[in-house]
């Protein structure tokens, strides 16, 4: 799948579209956490499944639907997980039993694998060499984007109609979709589709693309960045003072959207996006030490938010600079998936015990490691490729 001398933005747009729908896999049911024993009571301490087994899919399977996606092909990888994820909103509409609802969730953690590894291949491939930053770094949005939206417009809709019809409409959504994309990817060139690998192999393919320093350093930057991001949002509010909380919280989400956007964009155009993310790594340290000096101070969880909004744009950019097939993009946005999902489920227990152990400046210590360690795993990959080009080892 070559590019062209243009790009087509209406399908890079309808394509981060469905990274959006499928974002609101996560959010539909972040945004209404704290009222969902209105539905479920009797589920207890249960009833947190209902977030973390979504990603539970993506951490064993991230490296395999890269593979399966290449096989099965990645328009109609992508039209069927839009279906897959608007039938289990359907039913999630319904009132499930509480134990079929978490089945429901975990099948949609195959929906959202689906979306979000063909997604960044075909938007590379529809992007010109010169707009593909500014691409990627729209597709890096997505997470941000749902989540403002579902605020905005979800919250309202349940307070209106209950809470069975965010899923309702999210179900709507992702029909949409799928008949949008169905439609406007007909006639899309696509990657020729790869041999299907046995299960039994699975475990040995696993490692090449792991050794792969051009495959793995959009994956191993991500690790850091989303142990933290999550994690920032859930555990520094209390330290904000009262009366700025709330306008904070809700400019954090957008100041990341409008750094990579802005900033993050033009720096793209002169320098790799990973030495943007890495850029952004140093930032993010820089803000967090003057968090750590001036604990909730609002400027500072601003720039903390920007900062990582450059990392979030630089990193989605590397995948289609240091990977040039669209086989080992598909893999590189796999293995992605797969520490983007084990970054967010680790992050937040990793900043309580913290928070616990240590106090506030346990809580900074950590955040300060994992944004150097960022860093420094782009730093150490890079160094690796130098050494593989240097004895005429090229990337696949």
């Amino acid at each position: 799948m070559l590019a062209g001398t243009t790009t087509r933005w209406p399908l890079v747009i309808a394509i981060w579209a469905a990274g959006l729908g499928v974002a609101a896999q996560y959010g539909k049911i972040s945004v209404i956490f704290a009222r969902m024993e209105e539905l479920y009571p009797d589920a207890g301490a249960s009833i947190s499944f209902a977030v973390s087994l979504v990603g539970l899919v993506g951490i064993a399977f991230g490296l395999v639907a890269g593979m399966f996606v290449a096989s099965f092909g990645y328009r109609r990888s992508m039209v069927w997980a839009l279906w897959i994820g608007a039938a289990l909103s359907a039913l999630q509409a319904l009132h499930l039993p509480f134990p079929v609802f978490l089945a429901s969730r975990l099948l949609e953690g195959v929906s959202h694998l689906g979306v979000v590894v063909a997604a960044p291949t075909l938007i590379a491939g529809l992007s010109a060499n010169r707009d593909r930053g500014l691409a990627m770094t729209l597709w890096s949005t997505f997470f941000g984007v749902a989540f403002t939206l579902l605020a905005w417009l979800g919250l309202p809709l349940v307070h209106r109609f209950g809470l069975l019809s965010l899923f309702a409409a999210h179900a709507v959504v992702m029909g949409g979709l799928a008949l949008w994309l169905g439609y406007a990817l007909r006639d899309v060139p696509v990657p020729a589709r790869r041999t299907l690998p046995r299960l039994a192999d699975l475990p040995a393919l696993h490692l090449p693309v792991y050794a792969s320093p051009w495959k793995i350093a959009p994956a191993a930057g991500w690790l850091f960045y989303t142990c933290c991001f999550v994690a920032v949002l859930a555990v520094i509010p209390p330290y904000i003072a009262a009366e700025h909380r709330s306008f904070v919280l809700g400019a954090m989400p957008l100041a990341s959207i409008a750094s990579s956007m802005t900033l993050g964009v033009f720096l793209l155009r002169h320098i790799a996006g990973v030495h943007l993310a890495q850029l952004g790594f140093l930032c993010c340290a820089g803000a967090v030490a003057w968090l750590w000096v001036q604990p909730g101070a609002p400027l500072a969880c601003i720039t903390l938010a920007a900062s990582m909004g450059l990392v979030q744009g630089g990193s989605f950019a590397a995948v289609p600079q240091l990977n040039t097939s669209d086989a080992a993009r598909s893999e590189a946005s796999g293995v992605q998936a797969q520490a983007g999902n084990l970054g967010n489920t680790i992050g937040t227990p990793l900043m309580v015990l913290a928070l616990g152990v240590s106090g506030f400046s346990g809580l900074m210590a950590v955040l300060l490691v994992l944004f150097l360690g960022g860093f420094m795993v782009h730093l150490l990959l890079a160094a690796q490729r130098r050494r593989l080009l240097a004895a005429g080892l090229a990337p696949d």
